[in-house]
């Protein structure tokens, strides 16, 4: 992609606006970011740039002077991972950073590979990531030629995703494709575990080979894990993020989000007896009720469970970290105040 247009990157007026504050510098857009530099996409083709303070991401607008980067943009969407939280015997264990995936994307792609096993509990997590950004979401079924029962898994993913519309694509026959890239128009982001066939989906709707990708193997279906950073790569009608494959990815402030990914437990909640109904054991659960009826599956309620204890566990160690740093802050300049006195 030598010398885009601003226009073809997606910039547009409100952008023009946003950049009006950085008079004598260069709009740019991130492609890339791998070891303390970034490629950014510009008018006069892709420079590589520095940075100092919070890093830039894939799909930032950035100011541009003397090969580094002025001023970050203010974000229309992103994508936040919490820290990862994993279960012990003691609870929750794990860290509360947060990093941004990605900036300024309109459509999500969740990618999940129907061999050897699509996994609900990903899709579930994945959209809530998705939902809480405010990209529009969509999951998209890959190597859907492998699969033994595609209209069974087909279902079995719509149920993880209420609201979403779900799309099975085969990069091999083509079958899916067309459908995919008319929803690939702005600028979208692959979410997805390693092996997913997201690289393979990018060229397919690409219609050249833009991102490397490998063999999947033959006993077992999985595909070999290749992107290794966030690339903004151009497909026809739009750009793409493709993303490394995520084994894990903690929520952080995903209220709105998680409420989206499981309207169908949220809705149901709103009929409790009670406002604050855990949907344990209280009288008049609505939720436990449509459990026991069939309606409601229960991996999505103990899904939901999951993931919001999950969330409020990491949103909890955020507001310790924060309290910690804030403290150590004011400990340093009062600390340089007694300095200045004493001098």
């Amino acid at each position: 992609m030598s010398s885009p247009s601003l226009s073809s990157l997606g910039w547009d007026d409100s952008w023009a606006e946003a950049f009006a504050p950085y008079d004598g510098m260069v709009p740019g857009r991130v492609a890339r970011v791998d070891r303390g530099r970034c490629d950014v996409l510009t008018r006069h083709g892709e420079v590589q740039a520095a940075w100092r303070g919070d890093p830039p991401c894939a799909g930032d607008w950035v100011a541009l002077r003397g090969g580094r980067v002025g001023a970050i943009l203010p974000r229309r969407t992103s994508f936040v991972r919490g820290g990862v939280a994993r279960q012990s015997r003691g609870g929750l264990s794990g860290d509360s950073q947060s990093q941004v995936l990605a900036a300024n994307v309109d459509v999500a792609f969740i990618v999940e590979p129907a061999v050897p096993d699509a996994s609900q509990g990903r899709i579930e997590r994945l959209l809530a990531l998705a939902w809480q950004s405010g990209a529009t979401p969509y999951v998209v079924i890959t190597k859907a030629d492998l699969a033994n029962d595609l209209p069974y898994l087909i279902e079995a993913v719509k149920a993880a995703a209420p609201g979403v519309d779900v799309h099975a694509v085969s990069a091999m026959t083509g079958d899916g494709l067309d459908a995919v890239r008319a929803l690939a128009t702005g600028t979208s982001v692959l979410l997805g575990p390693s092996g997913a066939g997201k690289s393979t989906l990018v060229n397919a709707l690409a219609g050249q080979q833009v991102m490397r990708t490998q063999e999947i193997r033959a006993s077992d279906g999985r595909g070999r894990h290749t992107t290794t950073h966030r690339e903004l790569v151009a497909v026809p009608g739009g750009l793409i993020i493709d993303t490394p494959g995520v084994r894990r990815v903690g929520l952080y402030d995903v209220d709105e989000g998680l409420a989206q990914a499981f309207s169908d437990v949220e809705d149901l909640a709103a009929e409790c007896r009670f406002s604050d109904c855990a949907h344990e054991t209280e009288p008049g659960c609505a939720v436990l009720l449509a459990v026991e009826s069939g309606d409601l599956p229960e991996r999505r309620l103990t899904g939901w469970r999951r993931l919001r204890r999950e969330a409020e566990w990491i949103a909890s160690r955020t507001d310790a970290r924060l309290r910690s740093e804030r403290l150590r802050e004011r400990k340093l300049i009062h600390r340089q105040a007694r300095r200045d006195r004493s001098h």
